[in-house]
């Protein structure tokens, strides 16, 4: 069954075209996936019964995201460079090598052109990558037939099988003019291109003439050449038609937040996408410029052969600053790019208001239910309270904070208890009670709408009693029960009644958080304050070693292995004496 975060995130798909990722509690991609529709391809994954490897696919993921394109194949291509990048788990059959091929012309003496599976930096041509393999294979044999390079492996003095065929230049028998390899060349890249009309043009009249003839098997495979032909080299937006490095930067602008998009094209494919999301204090325009300086100016960034940014930025700036051609494109495959990436941050932004629209609905429902149950008004903030000790030494207390639902960590509080030097959990309470809600009074500041203490009913009424009989305020306490296994069982009344709170409610799902969070601050806490204290306390013990020297060592070494580790020199150039630095070494030693 699907969590909430994800039955959420699937209410928001769009019925498009494109890519999605999936990914595992580390938020790692696990798989990558293309779909005709994203809405109704994703949702089958939560939404249907699956077996073996599926099913364990799916057990695995915690988050998705989705990249959208403006047609099926573009997907189709994506989504190979999306597994080529991230090499996902459950992707393992395209990531071992049968990835998709490329049509190349190589760069030497009497080139070829040949199908390879890996883009190189050696000066070739590369086209591609191709889905269908099988028509890649086909329209190589017919750019063979009709513009001939070298089809054998070179010089060996007589003519080949080819030459005789027509489909090589006759490198094999002599030496053949650049100029008319560079004349095929030029024909091949329009071809590849997508300059496909001539060549259809021929095959189409050559298939009405086998037709005619009543030649149908051979009109029937000039057809499926036809078909080959444009399966091949249909242009794509996803794919650049050049090898120009490029970045594209798209935005989206609502409710006082900018989403940003950056597309990367490397080697004439979208490599990489990041995407950023923040509050937006100047216009979007000049939000985006700041982003774009400031994206650049990050260590190990390389800056690309050209930037594409919307018309509405200062590209003259840019460019002079970043010393790159920034440009805006008006219309074609890479103005169609641009406006993909606007589409993709739009999204985006779209899908983050929404997810918070649901999270506030959820945690003030869960505030609400948990205000209810102890007949109280409906309240925003909630400071809960816990005490941590190692048998009856180094005591202190923490506080934290929520307001609807969410924690407020900047309204965090720690306290080392100063009155109390046992283990009780009453006069704890009633020390930091005080100390926290007479400070709030003194600088009138807001009190909260509910107090909860960590603890049994002890606890309660000493916090009960503090506020009520010491400060006069009467803030509702309550205290946070825990069951044999010290997990969160349920809410405790001042008058020390149980609630009975529905374990299954987002209110109990509050309640738990609030009290694990408790917990982990005022154990770190304690931790905290423990090695300090046991470091400081063995210092102390230590003839000639007073404060002044104990916070030198501390400040220096922080540890008594690193103070013992160190040289009596080393020691002395913090300014103690050689006497007492002595005496420090033989105490650590022993």
């Amino acid at each position: 069954m699907a969590s909430e975060h994800i039955e959420n995130k699937l209410k928001l798909l769009p019925d498009l075209p494109g890519c999605y990722l999936m990914k595992d509690i580390n938020s790692k991609i696990i798989y990558v996936g293309k779909a005709k529709n994203l809405k109704n391809r994703v949702r089958s994954y939560f939404k249907s019964s699956h077996e073996g490897k599926t099913a364990k696919l799916v057990s695995e993921i915690y988050d998705f995201e989705t990249i959208i394109t403006s047609t099926d194949k573009e997907a189709f291509l994506l989504e190979i460079t999306l597994i080529q990048k991230y090499t996902p788990h459950y992707n393992i059959k395209l990531k071992r090598g049968t990835g998709y091929p490329y049509i190349k012309i190589t760069n030497e003496k009497d080139p070829v052109i040949k199908i390879v599976s890996q883009v190189k930096k050696d000066g070739g041509y590369y086209f591609g990558p191709y889905p269908n393999v099988y028509a890649a294979q086909e329209t190589l044999q017919l750019l063979q037939k009709v513009y001939p390079l070298r089809r054998c492996n070179g010089y060996q003095k007589r003519p080949c099988l080819y030459y005789h065929m027509g489909q090589c230049l006759g490198a094999c028998f002599k030496e053949v003019d650049p100029a008319e390899y560079e004349k095929n060349i030029k024909k091949i890249k329009s071809f590849l291109s997508g300059n496909v009309g001539g060549i259809k043009r021929k095959l189409t009249t050559k298939m009405q003439q086998a037709a005619e003839q009543l030649e149908y098997e051979r009109a029937g495979e000039i057809r499926d050449q036809i078909r080959y032909v444009e399966m091949t080299v249909e242009r794509q937006k996803i794919i650049s038609n050049d090898n120009t490095p490029r970045d594209l930067f798209g935005f989206y602008m609502d409710k006082g937040w900018i989403s940003i998009q950056v597309f990367f094209i490397r080697q004439a494919r979208l490599m990489k996408r990041e995407k950023r999301l923040f509050p937006c204090i100047d216009t979007p325009e000049a939000e985006l410029a700041s982003f774009i300086l400031q994206f650049y100016n990050q260590k190990n960034r390389i800056l690309p052969k050209e930037i594409l940014v919307p018309e509405t930025i200062d590209k003259e700036i840019l460019a002079d600053i970043l010393q790159t051609p920034v440009r805006t494109p008006k219309r074609g495959a890479k103005r169609e790019l641009l406006d993909l990436a606007s589409q993709n941050a739009q999204l985006v932004l779209e899908e983050k208001f929404r997810l918070l629209e649901l999270d506030d609905r959820k945690t003030t429902g869960a505030m609400k239910e948990i205000t209810d149950a102890l007949g109280l008004p409906v309240g925003h903030r909630i400071e809960a309270f816990d005490h941590s000790h190692t048998q009856g030494s180094d005591l202190v207390s923490a506080m934290v904070c929520f307001v609807d639902g969410q924690p407020e960590k900047n309204d965090y509080r720690k306290y080392k208890l100063q009155t109390v030097d046992h283990a009780d959990e009453a006069a704890s309470t009633r020390e930091v009670i005080y100390r926290r809600y007479s400070r709030l009074l003194k600088e009138k500041k807001p009190l909260p709408d509910l107090i909860l203490m960590d603890g049994a009913e002890i606890q309660v009424q000493a916090a009960v009693d503090v506020l009520h009989n010491q400060l006069g305020l009467t803030i509702p306490v309550a205290g946070m029960v825990k069951n044999e296994h010290h997990k969160t069982a349920d809410l405790l009344r001042q008058d020390g009644e149980r609630i009975g709170l529905d374990p299954k409610s987002e209110g109990f799902y509050l309640l738990q958080r609030i009290q694990d969070e408790v917990h982990r601050f005022a154990v770190t806490f304690h931790r905290q304050v423990r090695s300090k204290n046991s470091l400081s306390s063995k210092l102390e013990r230590i003839p000639g070693v007073g404060p002044k020297t104990r916070i030198k060592l501390l400040r220096n070494y922080g540890s008594l292995k690193k103070i013992a580790q160190a040289s009596l020199e080393e020691l002395q150039a913090l300014g103690i004496s050689k006497k007492v630095a002595q005496t420090i070494k033989l105490s650590l030693d022993n």
